[in-house]
């Protein structure tokens, strides 16, 4: 296994010249920066020119994205449930298909692929919502953590950061016992997921944060609610929940406890400022009140939202609220956090029909600061002196991003860029991905076909 990225022994210090920097409120031309121990040490406007033995960085310098909504294995369903019509639930079935073949070798397999495929679309750090625990027939592993033990070494191997979200899945609704396909998701109870996930802590080091996750309030019955958010405030750790993400789910959880999906969370303690609300989509004005007054987060993921025909979120409302947005690829659909903050922007105006909600600063701020402030990697999201020298750089010279002038570098890369023109990405000041090639994983395409080939290679008849 390669060191993890930003670990103060092994990294040396460097020096980097961005020919164009973002620095939060403006577009900045000829920055320095110098990194040591895998953080930023100093940063200097100004200079024309690379310095000697600097690293030059050409094109359009900025934070390091935090894609903070992550299935990893989803990434095997990308096409193949792109054929005919349904709904969220008819999708759905073709995923727990998917799950039923993972082991901890071949998810490994998987996850490195496409977390190196999301280096290679300038993300540094990634929130994977994780519940694929157990052996098929609901059987733990002989270590219980071998799933997402291979989804830490993964994202070290593909050389991003992770925060791994051990996510408790106990019910297949409301009152209703686990469903067969469901049952590697669950623990038991709370208590029993919350013995395995407290084994798990000890994974955390300089690449790796463990938080926490409520599937969803019809997968972890109301009483045990408590139980996963006390996990989390005790250790001060992220926890994320899928939230409204269905109108179904909303219409179950009224008939069964007589309230919206974010009552139940707020009446059961799992709102707050660690807390991010995954989709958030189908909300009442009070549900919106509720999360803004608490400031728990919103990670929206337009491109799965509109892959699964889920609907638009009320974004902005929130976020007038007092909920903060990050963004998440989700199902990798399409892994492109560029896109993601575009459709956050270009969704809401198609719902209104008036343009420009958020200026591309407050976008490029979800698709990184936010993210990684939403995943427990405060000290990351910016080029500044003592953050985590996590960047990436976008060229300006495509036939996307071409003719343009660079102080609406903002701009380009929210409304112009694809993942595609990503050249650079460096990881605790360690250069990542060089002029579009990853440096870790060989050839990352070929990674992804062989994990996804060998998965479906299981059943008779390959979809």
């Amino acid at each position: 296994m390669n060191p993890p990225p930003g670990t103060a022994s092994g990294v040396p210090e460097a020096v980097y010249w961005l020919e164009h920097a973002w620095l939060g409120t403006r577009t900045e031309p000829g920055v320095v920066l110098h990194t040591a121990a895998g953080r930023v040490t100093a940063v200097r406007t100004g200079v024309p020119a690379p310095p000697p033995g600097a690293t030059a960085l050409r094109g359009l310098t900025l934070p390091g994205l935090a894609n903070a909504h992550s299935h990893a294995f989803h990434r095997a369903l990308r096409s193949r449930v792109q054929r005919g019509s349904g709904t969220f639930w008819t999708w759905r079935d073709t995923m727990y298909e998917v799950a039923a073949r993972l082991t901890p070798d071949s998810y490994y397999a998987l996850a490195r692929a496409v977390y190196a495929e999301m280096a290679l679309a300038g993300i540094t750090a990634v929130g994977e919502f994780h519940y694929v625990h157990h052996q098929a027939d609901g059987t733990p592993y002989a270590g219980p953590n071998a799933m997402g033990e291979a989804l830490i070494a993964a994202a070290a191997d593909a050389g991003i950061r992770i925060t791994l979200l051990d996510t408790a899945y106990l019910s297949a609704g409301f009152g209703a016992p686990p469903e067969p396909h469901q049952l590697r998701f669950s623990d038991g109870d709370a208590d029993r997921w919350a013995a395995r996930a407290d084994a798990l802590v000890r994974a955390e080091d300089a690449h790796t944060r463990i938080g926490a996750a409520i599937h969803s309030v019809r997968a972890v019955p109301a009483a045990q609610l408590a139980t996963v958010a006390a996990w989390a405030r005790e250790r001060s750790a992220p926890l994320h929940v899928h939230l409204s993400e269905q109108t179904g789910e909303n219409e179950a959880c009224l008939a069964a406890h007589g309230r919206t999906p974010t009552r139940l969370l707020a009446d059961h303690g799992v709102l707050g400022a660690r807390t991010t609300g995954v989709h958030n989509t189908h909300l009442t004005e009070e549900d919106v009140r509720l999360l803004g007054d608490s400031a728990t987060g919103t990670c929206m993921c337009p491109t799965t939202e509109r892959d699964l025909a889920d609907g638009i979120g009320p974004a902005v409302r929130l976020q007038e609220a007092g909920s903060p947005l990050s963004l998440g690829s989700d199902s990798h659909a399409v892994i492109d956090l560029f896109e993601e903050a575009r459709a956050l922007e270009l969704d809401e105006r198609l719902r209104t029909r008036t343009r420009g909600h958020w200026p591309a600063a407050a976008l490029l701020d979800a698709a990184s600061a936010g993210g990684h402030a939403a995943l427990g990697w405060d000290d990351a999201g910016r080029l500044a002196p003592g953050a985590l020298a996590d960047f990436t750089t976008i060229a300006l010279d495509t036939v996307r991003t071409a003719g343009a002038p660079p102080p609406l570098g903002a701009e380009t890369a929210v409304f112009a860029a694809t993942g595609a023109d990503v050249r650079h990405t460096v990881v605790g000041g360690r250069h990542l991905v060089r002029d579009g090639r990853h440096t870790r994983v060989e050839d990352p395409a070929r990674a992804l076909t062989e994990a996804i080939t060998a998965l479906y290679a299981q059943e008779d008849h390959p979809v």
